[in-house]
């Protein structure tokens, strides 16, 4: 099935010199010389990168259906990730490198989404907020709050988040998986 760029939609996922992307931003323009066109922000499904394309008005692209799985997150080796499918129990190995950086974010017994397109596995979706303990972070002193500062905190997943003076080893934080940003203790 085609779909052509006045049909785009965020979220949408298109099939662009033989690789898949997700739209991520588009913009239709109409300038008052020349043919109207399409700027649009793509990101590559396989390797996650994001690029500007432009495209002339009605230009056609083969559409790719994209469905995701709720999988829980179970553990992982350090070079493969388990995951189990919640409706059949089927358990999935995915690798390290196929994770990539979403793995900073994955707690056991978490429930993902995993991305899927044509049956081949593309991506995995952490939860947009997930609750994770600090297991480092430089003492806060007294009168350090007063300016609003911030400082590095790792957390038990291995990833650090700038966070607030008064937090302190052993918190439980909220953090927004989408930028990596402290929300609230917990």
């Amino acid at each position: 099935m085609s779909v052509s760029t006045a049909n785009f939609k965020n979220g949408m996922c298109i099939l662009y010199e033989g690789k898949r992307w997700v739209i991520v931003d588009f913009q239709h323009v109409k300038p008052g010389k020349g043919g109207a066109f399409v700027r649009t922000k793509l990101k590559e499904l396989e390797s996650g990168r994001v690029v500007d394309y432009t495209f002339r008005a009605g230009e056609k692209f083969e559409d790719v259906r994209i469905e995701t799985k709720k999988m829980q997150y179970l553990y992982n080796d350090g070079d493969t990730f388990y995951f189990m499918d919640n409706t059949n129990y089927e358990q999935v190995e995915l690798n390290a490198e196929f994770v990539g950086d979403q793995a900073k974010w994955l707690k056991d017994n978490d429930e993902v989404e995993v991305l899927t397109a044509d049956g081949e596995y593309m991506g995995v979706e952490p939860p947009m907020f997930v609750e994770l303990a600090v297991t480092e972070t430089d003492p806060g002193f007294k009168g350090d709050t007063v300016q609003g500062g911030t400082k590095p905190a790792t957390l038990e997943s291995g990833a650090v988040v700038q966070v607030p003076m008064f937090v302190e080893t052993g918190d439980t934080l909220r953090v927004d998986t989408r930028d990596g940003r402290y929300i609230t203790r917990v």
